[in-house]
């Protein structure tokens, strides 16, 4: 276990606070002169931070190590890595001397969370051009003590020298060791998942690149693997409480009556009780644990009345609608259907989802009168620090969030309402105080991903081709409670005290770029089961849009290739008109070693216990192209879905680690299989009841796909454009297909369970 205090100040920050040292380069002596620096906008959670500067995104020190400053975090996909490899390459320094300092909102920059696979593409993409621009600065300044021009100069490794003489030289270290640029950059004037910068230095272009494109082994798996690794739940500070929730047997319930008296016996143990929110204390963990065990508490009366999982599908499709948004449209749709000569339709339905985080949350926070210190390991830490100044009604920027490598989940899991739950208790007691989220509340109470109605029809003309199309998916918001903890209203612990709500509605649908005459692709939504304090709140979920939204859309692909008995990759490149959209679909089948014939494959054998197929599903995410071959063999007797091998094309542009690239597909295959096969969250009229790893099962290993083959497209003159989270929603529509092609039998739900398999073939 690890103590720790809040670290002072960066130099940057507070030569930014005391008024910006800016270095002028007029003189042959870079970095001799100074003056004060017009007022910039400043970082809305640390003033001392200014957008515009150069000194936000990096600095370089004495012993020539560089650090940089990444807004944002790594959810466990290499980012510490391979931003710091984009950065060296601009800067010409070696890989090693680069040290990334990960959302800390004392001394980084608001560049949003790990969202939309946005780390590379975008906050990647600036740091690069942060690196190139203090590369030009720094040439120049190097230029003037060496008196040469910039073009005569040549860098490696951090030390500029002549080109024709490289005994003349100086190094980035004794240029401006641990002081400031003095240089702007021009920003965007955005904060988070938009935040820009534009400057003067030109980028490097592939054929220069000797860092980016490596398999350079990633920074924190020997942390990770040796114990060295800090994590929330290892911040201990003194005079640190420990601390559980309470919460309710059933929905809705408040607590009325507090017996106090019930947890007297067990030292240090005392009750919070704040309006709604309730929680024990105590100065050892397992004496928290016993309080909350032992707590005696009467609660109102709440009869929430949920619909339970089997009939969820059934309340969506006659729930109100309350948004409904075409995001797509071409053509006179209807006019089309009016003159198909056939109308093929269908629905399929996806299940509502738990994080089912391997951790349950945890956070520390320390609020004193001078200023809040939060640990964290929430997924936008900068807005975790928002939330919790609205929470506590102090100024955001008295407010700094340290962000920790968590026990992972990309999307809203349940490590910012621990946050919340810690700062709140933390302000009541006036000490440091450490909340650990059980088993049970994790998965009872987390946010949740929404189950999703897919309601498609297509029509077809008497030549067979596809004329019409119309896609509607209808679903609870995707930000019942916001994507991010950045007003009290979206944490457990606002709600609880009360805090006004803010719900969005909205759903989303992925880009597709299948081409059809008249073409209609949109959503609904509708109301939540319970507004206030729900264990099925709705949020993002990793890939908040892509498994419940593809496993309808490229399921029907399929289905209206079968109708027409063509190949189903055959299918998919006849409607496919974009060249790169073609080439995942192309790739993908080429690898997997596809044999063209329409799906289900023929003379299938009704008797055999054992039988084969596959399937390929496509997808357009931003500009990443993505093609999945999955193979599966189907168990009758059993009815057990076995994945056997999965084959994934993936085009993201720019490839800058290919190693740890295909390890995060791999990865994502592995989670879109267990969500495919066996994750389905269940409750009853007023509670979860997937409290624990039997009633919410994941994929165990002897279950995982037997093999796993990532072809990675690398076009270097291509923007990089993500890939943290798109594979993974191909998985349930491939494999689905592929149970088709085995079977005949059209799976229209997920999760594949063996019963519910089994039944399907029955039926059949």
């Amino acid at each position: 276990m690890n103590d720790m205090s809040r670290a002072p100040l960066s130099r940057r920050a507070f030569l930014s606070a005391a008024g910006s040292l800016v270095v002028g380069l007029a003189t042959p002596d870079l970095w001799a002169a100074a003056q004060t620096a017009a007022p910039n906008p400043a970082s809305p959670n640390n003033p001392a931070i200014l957008a515009t500067k150069l000194d936000s995104y990096l600095a370089i020190h004495k012993d020539g190590s560089v650090e940089v400053f990444f807004g944002a975090i790594d959810g466990g996909q290499g980012l510490e890595t391979s931003i710091a490899q984009m950065v060296a390459e601009e800067l010409d320094v070696p890989f090693e001397s680069v040290r990334m300092v990960m959302s800390d909102t004392a001394r980084t920059i608001n560049m949003g969370g790990a969202s939309g696979a946005l780390s590379v593409s975008r906050r990647g993409f600036t740091l690069r051009k942060a690196a190139a621009e203090a590369r030009r600065v720094l040439v120049a300044g190097a230029g003037a003590k060496l008196g040469a021009a910039p073009d005569a100069l040549v860098v490696r490794d951090g030390v500029v020298s002549l080109k024709s003489d490289p005994g003349r030289s100086v190094s980035y270290a004794d240029l401006i060791g641990d002081r400031s640029f003095g240089a702007d950059v021009k920003w965007n004037g955005q904060w988070g998942n938009g935040h820009d910068i534009a400057a003067d230095a030109p980028l490097k272009k592939p054929s220069e690149f000797r860092v980016i494109g490596k398999s350079i082994r990633r920074k924190d798996i020997p942390r990770k693997v040796f114990g060295q690794q800090d994590f929330p739940g290892d911040v201990r500070l003194p005079g640190m409480l420990h601390a559980r929730m309470v919460r309710p047997p059933v929905a809705g319930a408040v607590p009325v009556k507090v017996d106090e008296g019930s947890i007297r016996d067990i030292p240090g143990a005392q009750v919070v009780h704040i309006e709604d929110l309730l929680a024990v204390v105590a100065p050892k963990e397992w004496n928290a644990v016993r309080a909350l065990r032992a707590l005696k508490v009467a609660w109102s009366d709440s009869k929430p009345g949920f619909p339970t999982p089997d009939a969820i599908h059934d309340h969506i499709r006659k729930a109100p609608v309350v948004q409904r948004t075409i995001e797509r449209e071409n053509g006179k749709v209807e006019d089309g259907f009016a003159k198909a000569a056939r109308v093929i339709s269908a629905e399929y339905e996806y299940p509502t989802h738990s994080h089912a985080t391997m951790g349950p949350g945890c956070a520390v926070a320390d609020v004193r009168a001078d200023g809040v210190t939060i640990y964290t390991s929430t997924q936008k830490p900068h807005y975790a620090a928002d939330g919790v100044a609205h929470l506590l009604g102090v100024p955001r920027e008295k407010v700094r969030a340290i962000w920790m490598f968590g026990s992972g989940s990309y999307g809203r899991n349940d490590q910012g309402d621990a946050t919340a739950d810690a700062a709140v208790l933390s302000k009541h007691l006036g000490k440091p105080v450490r909340v650990q989220w059980m088993r049970e509340e994790s998965l009872g109470w987390d946010p949740k991903g929404t189950a999703a109605v897919n309601r498609l029809r297509a029509g077809v003309d008497d030549k067979g081709e596809v004329i019409a199309y119309e896609f509607i998916s209808k679903a609870f918001s995707r930000e019942n409670v916001a994507t991010n903890e950045g007003n009290a209203g979206a944490t457990l612990a606002g709600q609880l005290l009360g805090f006004p709500l803010d719900p969005k509605h909205t759903f989303n649908i992925p880009f597709a770029s299948y081409a059809f005459p008249h073409n209609r692709v949109g959503w609904e939504t509708i109301a939540p089961l319970m507004d206030r304090a729900s264990p099925l709140r709705s949020t993002h979920l990793r890939d908040p849009y892509g498994p419940p939204i593809l496993f309808g859309s490229e399921s029907f692909m399929d289905e209206i290739a079968a109708a027409l008995k063509m190949d189903p990759v055959e299918f998919r490149l006849k409607y496919l008109t974009v060249d790169r959209d073609r080439e995942a679909v192309r790739i993908a089948a080429e690898k997997a070693g596809w044999v063209t014939r329409p799906s289900p494959r023929a003379n299938i054998d009704r008797e055999a216990d054992v039988v084969e197929g596959r399937g390929i599903a496509f997808r357009r995410h931003f500009d990443t192209f993505i093609g999945l071959v999955a193979e599966v063999r189907v168990h009758r007797k059993t009815g057990r879905v076995e994945p056997v091998r999965l084959v994934c094309a993936h085009d993201c542009g720019l490839i800058v680690n290919p190693e740890t690239l295909a390890h995060v597909i791999d990865r994502q295959l592995v989670y879109g299989t267990g969500r495919t096969t066996v994750e389905e969250l269940q409750w009853d009229a007023g509670r979860v009841t997937s409290v624990d790893w039997q009633s919410y099962p994941v994929l165990h290993m002897e279950h995982a796909p037997a093999k796993i083959e990532v072809h990675l497209v690398n076009r270097p003159e291509a923007a990089p454009s993500g890939a943290a989270e798109m594979a993974l929603g191909l998985v349930p529509a491939a494999m689905g297909n592929a149970v088709f092609d085995a079977t005949g039998v059209r799976l229209r739900r997920v999760p594949f369970t063996p019963a519910r398999v089994k039944k399907e073939l029955e039926r059949a």
